[in-house]
């Protein structure tokens, strides 16, 4: 038979099952990863005794020529060979002979496949990391450009209260950040070694597990044979964190359409960023953005797939979960997209101050401070409330906002106001009375950035570590 396991069958496999069930088309994205698996298990095959030192030379001489045609894009991958690892194996058999088949002892595909995914992602997560701590590089250079530039503070997308321009980016250096914590923690369940639990029980081989995993830098190995065969919780956890992730960059992507509109004119996104209208030659499109923030539905399609294909499987391993990698390998294509692009694309947007002072002067997101105004004159909150209220009702009324009005229009409403009302509802004033940890005052976010950038130096720390933990043996 010409497949490497058909010694049980009497019949070629049907075309069709072939092309249905045989995943090469995807996973041969994991090639390195299960090379890089291979010389792990085979070196510790000759060091257990288990082959002897000529096959193992022999098989890794073998499996590095397999690597070099892979890198160089000279591999030939077969639909009747199913998959990378019997695409793998069956080359090097055809380039160093029968002694190649002895590379399976003491392992199963099960295991093996479990073993490049937990590779693969684990090098996939060092890179978002990296390219996360690069946007928030971008968002800071913004934020320090914009550390007097004043812009109205929104809720349910109605002005609220004047903000710094900085404080607003900082908020999603701060999502971002938690993002990168979410990434740096799965790395530990990433980086837990699944290889030598066999099929599902283990092997009748005197194999050392944890030699392989010293080899290939994990710092655990799975305790359970069935669990580390079954187990996809760390696909899922990525799926997951991904779509955190996307979800984040939509919300900035939101903001950036809204914000590059006619309407708000607050931002000018680089034209290297957009696209024009075949039809109407004035356009000019946020299309980057507006294609993250599409994206982010299809990651949390993968997430919801992956979930629903896991809910009602039996231990240990099934067919279903080949299901595990389109999804997987999508989600990495397209987060790495989006976060190659963001970062330049902030980095080089250009921001109206002027717009966004004049849309602060020009509404009554000024209003909280009279009401805070009133309360340190001695009137209660709720009356204050009150009083601010009919005050924004007649200047609405009258086509004023509250710095155009007089002491005696502010009068009618409370004889409790005087000439400071005018210094109160400066919009620095404004911003800067704010000075609470968090808040949106200068020096407040002078000190949030820089405890963003000593966040950065530890991120970058992690990240030099654990690029030269994977890089390839």
């Amino acid at each position: 038979m010409s497949k490497l396991w058909g010694g049980r069958f009497t019949k070629q496999t049907d075309q069709l099952v072939e092309q249905y069930t045989a995943s090469i088309t995807f996973d041969k994205e994991m090639a390195e990863e299960d090379i890089q698996g291979s010389l792990a298990h085979v070196t510790m095959l000759g060091k257990c005794g288990i082959l002897p030192q000529d096959d193992v030379e022999t098989i890794k001489e073998g499996l590095h020529q397999v690597m070099n045609r892979i890198q160089s894009g000279d591999m030939n991958y077969s639909v009747s060979d199913e998959d990378i690892h019997m695409n793998i194996e069956k080359t090097l058999i055809d380039l160093i002979g029968p002694v190649g088949g002895k590379l399976h002892t003491g392992r199963s595909r099960n295991d093996q496949v479990a073993t490049d995914m937990h590779l693969y992602l684990r090098k996939r997560v060092v890179t978002f990391a990296g390219l996360l701590v690069q946007l928030q590089e971008a968002l800071l250079k913004q934020a320090k450009a914009n550390l007097d530039t004043i812009v109205p503070g929104y809720t349910h997308l109605q002005r609220a209260q004047p903000i710094l321009f900085a404080h607003h980016l900082m908020a999603y250096v701060s999502m971002f950040e938690r993002d990168i914590e979410r990434l740096t923690d799965s790395y530990k369940r990433i980086n837990t070694l699944p290889l030598g639990a066999g099929a599902l029980a283990g092997t009748t081989f005197a194999i050392d597990r944890h030699f392989v995993a010293e080899e290939l830098g994990f710092e655990r190995v799975y305790e359970n044979s069935l669990d580390a065969v079954s187990d996809r919780d760390f696909i899922v956890e990525f799926l997951s964190n991904a779509s955190l992730i996307m979800m984040h960059l939509s919300r900035l992507c939101e903001e950036l359409v809204l914000w590059s509109s006619t309407e708000f004119q607050f931002i000018e996104l680089d034209d290297a960023f957009c696209t024009g209208s075949s039809i109407m030659p004035q356009k000019k499109n946020p299309d980057v953005a507006e294609l993250v923030r599409g994206k982010t539905g299809r990651v949390y399609g993968h997430l919801v797939g992956m979930l629903t294909v896991l809910k009602a499987l039996p231990l240990a391993y099934n067919k279903d979960m080949q299901e595990d990698k389109e999804g997987m390998l999508d989600t990495v294509e397209t987060l790495d997209g989006a976060l190659r692009l963001f970062a330049p694309m902030v980095e080089t947007m250009k921001v109206n101050r002027d717009r966004m002072r004049q849309a602060v002067r020009q509404d009554f997101s000024n209003a909280t401070d009279i009401a805070d105004f009133l309360v340190n004159k001695g009137m209660p909150f709720r009356q204050a409330h009150e009083v601010i209220g009919k005050t924004v009702l007649y200047c609405i009324e009258q086509n004023k906002y509250l710095l155009d009005l007089s002491l005696d229009e502010f009068q009618q409403f409370s004889p409790l106001f005087d000439e400071v009302i005018y210094e109160v509802l400066q919009p620095e004033n404004v911003v800067n009375a704010r000075n609470v940890f968090g808040g949106t005052a200068s020096v407040q976010v002078e000190a949030a950035i820089g405890r963003a950038e000593q966040a950065m130096v530890q991120s970058n720390a992690w990240l030099k570590e654990k690029a030269a933990a994977n890089s390839l043996k």
